[in-house]
């Protein structure tokens, strides 16, 4: 059996990109799937019917491929941290006195 070679394509200054998945959506998804892994092994040693753990793991799987492709097209290599760092910035900023402006300037 002739193993299975997959190209990942990386050129100068470029995100890796695997499958259409880019930069750290790589690492989202595997992490995913160890979860997924984890899950079952958890569902299947406290008895849950095997079927069950199946259907369960599947729909799980194909929803977490579906949420992080989704989130690699719409928001690309850095988008999705920037997103998430844009919710530290605050929308205003208030101030009662002119006190810390002019210790500022000098």
């Amino acid at each position: 059996m002739a193993a299975s070679v997959y190209k990942i394509n990386k050129g100068i200054n470029k995100p890796i990109e695997f499958k259409g998945l880019k930069a750290q959506y790589i690492a989202y998804l595997a992490t995913g799937l160890i979860g997924l892994l984890i899950l079952f092994a958890a569902l299947y040693i406290i008895g849950v019917n095997m079927f069950i753990c199946l259907a369960l793991i599947v729909i799980l799987g194909a929803a977490l491929f579906m949420t992080v492709y989704g989130l690699s097209d719409k928001y690309g290599q850095h988008g999705l941290l920037k997103k998430m760092a844009s919710h530290s910035i605050p929308d205003f900023i208030k101030s009662t006195s002119r006190k810390v402006f002019i210790q500022l300037k000098s």
